[in-house]
């Protein structure tokens, strides 16, 4: 099992502990002494304030925020989850991506959705509906721009005629592309597109919210994981990697020791089921609280 750390770069209301460039190395830094294998943040550019009433956070920009992380760090991979790729144009998230692979030593793990808030769609004046269609034309079109060749096509609206990206990312032939989302569409695109799958914990009754369906049990999981592999199979597909949220764990959660050793008990569950990697996500009341919180988790889960 491998772990990711959700980095606290939603605590907005306390900006002096964990929104500094010296907060965000600091926990990526301590990430690393601790185990975990990859750091992740999120990507809100403008949220709406009935989301973020009801739970919903806010979010820095996530390459700016990954570049100070890999600044501190030599070894932990850099995680977006997720990066909304339909609200992004392809080319300059290509390039985004690109820089981010080749300054941090390729360390870069691109993951991305189509994502689910028609009202930040709507402020940042994208069309909703077409938004799993432009995701697929923006993942093929990354690709081309990410060989380092000359590219040349024709794909509305965008028009390239002989335009070339370097450098290329340092991972080749792309950084491993993740992508979220609990639906057969979503695991379809891991299929076509990608490397990894990032599911999430979530009632049914919040489907209609998240526009992706409930995932509420181990059994779940474990069976959609089945579906995933099997279809990779059939095309002559590597294994993808699964990332997850552990059931009963929020972003807003400040984890304790009971949180930390329940988990612990539970990983081999979920390692059985087909999960590779665990993310975490962790918060506190200060920075220095959150660091002995990664250390405590590093020595009663990672190094169990």
């Amino acid at each position: 099992m491998r772990y990711v750390l959700g980095l606290p770069t939603d605590q907005v209301d306390r900006p002096s502990e964990f929104l500094t460039a010296d907060a965000v190395a600091d926990v990526a830094l301590a990430a690393e002494e601790a185990g975990f294998d990859a750091v992740s943040v999120t990507d809100h550019p403008f949220p709406q304030d009935k989301w973020l009433s009801r739970g919903g956070h806010q979010a820095l920009d996530p390459m700016v925020a990954l570049s100070f992380a890999a600044a501190r760090t030599t070894r932990v991979r850099l995680l977006t989850n997720v990066f909304v790729l339909p609200y992004h144009n392809p080319f300059l998230t290509a390039r985004a991506v690109a820089s981010l692979d080749v300054l941090s030593g390729g360390r870069v793990i691109f993951g991305t959705a189509v994502g689910y808030l028609r009202s930040e769609f709507a402020a940042l004046g994208l069309d909703y509906d077409d938004r799993g269609e432009r995701t697929d034309q923006a993942l093929r079109l990354m690709k081309m721009a990410w060989s380092g060749e000359s590219v040349t096509v024709e794909d509305p609206p965008y028009s390239v005629v002989e335009h070339t990206m370097r450098p290329a990312p340092l991972q080749s032939p792309h950084p491993p592309i993740w992508f979220g989302g609990n639906s057969k569409r979503a695991i379809r695109r891991v299929v076509e597109f990608g490397q990894g799958w990032m599911p999430m914990p979530q009632p049914a009754a919040a489907a209609k919210l998240t526009r992706t369906p409930g995932l509420e049990t181990i059994d779940d999981l474990a069976g959609r994981i089945q579906y995933l592999r099997s279809s990779a199979r059939e095309v002559g597909r590597d294994r993808p990697d699964v990332c997850f949220v552990p059931f009963g764990m929020r972003m807003t959660d400040s984890p304790d020791l009971d949180t930390f050793d329940q988990l612990g008990q539970e990983v081999g569950t979920y390692a059985e089921a087909g999960v590779d990697w665990l993310s975490v996500p962790f918060s506190g009341a200060d920075r220095d609280s959150l660091l002995k919180s990664i250390e405590e988790f590093g020595a009663r889960v990672i190094d169990r």
